[in-house]
């Protein structure tokens, strides 16, 4: 995967989980499709996924700030052919 798909995916990931956690947006949702009951069970699945999304746009964030020089610094003195 790309390092800024897996950057992109950890911070929508993130918004959408902080979103839903932080507002009755899922409260509202699960009420109207007929799941209310397992509005009490949300807690246990948005806050991992919450800190699963932060923990995956700091890893990408950090991987595509390394791997910045890398790629240019290879055969600078003329390669091998």
């Amino acid at each position: 995967m790309r390092r800024s798909r897996l950057l992109a995916t950890g911070i929508i990931g993130s918004i959408l989980a902080a979103l839903c956690c932080f507002t009755p947006i899922l409260l509202i949702l699960f009420g109207l499709a007929g799941f209310a009951a397992w509005t009490g069970y949300l807690d246990y699945v948005l806050m991992p996924a919450l800190v699963f999304f932060i923990g995956l746009t700091v890893y990408a964030y950090m991987k595509k700030e390394k791997g910045n020089g890398e790629c240019c610094n290879q055969n600078k003195d003329g390669g091998d052919g």
